[in-house]
């Protein structure tokens, strides 16, 4: 069951980048809550702590030193990790062919679909100065709830939706919806498209060549 109010994307050219840009912005606020887990039932509790222990990352003066640039950005991905369900996203964004795909090949889909969200939000996370979260408001429905918030940064404010799916003693991080635009079905049209023209081998070719890339030292 969907919440209400799921943006309707369509389909747009193969653009890594242009996908990349209208992600980041929502991947650079998450983060893990505490070492106890989150009861569900309150995630707008969760995503507040989540938040503001992925600023206190990003502020901290001492990691922002050149000498623990890797340690910085090893913590902050472990905070995102933590809080991103990388198998419900995947699962979401490739659709219908996700339930044709062996064990071993769903967990290659997600580790090549992990490493592309991890570096497209690692560098503008490192960017980004922390000016303020507004929370507008929380909806749920059963095991769903939506966290509406705005982050401030200088003049300009960002919607931000944040879609998390209760799982039994946490809440994680599903979909993002980043000014309207919401981050799975973005994906699910662009993989659509190359699966419409190409093939799914061709899907995860792109993938592969896409992690070596970031990989490459």
């Amino acid at each position: 069951m969907e919440i209400k109010g799921s943006a309707v994307v369509q389909a747009q050219r193969w653009s890594w980048d242009k996908i990349a840009s209208g992600a980041v912005c929502a991947l650079a606020l998450f983060g893990w809550v505490a070492v106890q887990p989150v009861v569900a039932g309150d995630a707008t509790e969760a995503m507040k702590g989540t938040i503001d222990d992925v600023l206190k990352i990003v502020q901290d003066k001492e990691l922002q030193q050149s000498p623990r640039a890797e340690e910085r950005r090893q913590r902050l991905e472990k905070a995102v990790g933590d809080r991103f369900d990388y198998q419900e996203m995947s699962s979401r964004a490739l659709g219908a062919p996700w339930k044709t795909l062996a064990d071993k090949d769903r967990q290659e889909f997600v580790g090549l679909f992990r490493t592309l969200l991890t570096n497209s939000y690692a560098d503008k996370i490192e960017t980004y100065s922390g000016e303020g979260v507004q929370y507008i408001n929380e909806r749920t429905e059963k095991d769903y709830a939506e966290v509406r918030t705005k982050v401030l940064t200088g003049k300009t404010e960002i919607p931000l939706d944040y879609r998390l799916l209760n799982k039994g003693v946490e809440w994680r991080v599903y979909d993002v919806v980043v000014d309207g635009v919401s981050l799975v079905n973005n994906y699910r049209g662009q993989f659509s498209k190359i699966l419409r023209d190409s093939s799914y081998a061709d899907l995860v070719d792109q993938l592969r060549k896409k992690s070596d890339k970031i990989k490459a030292p």
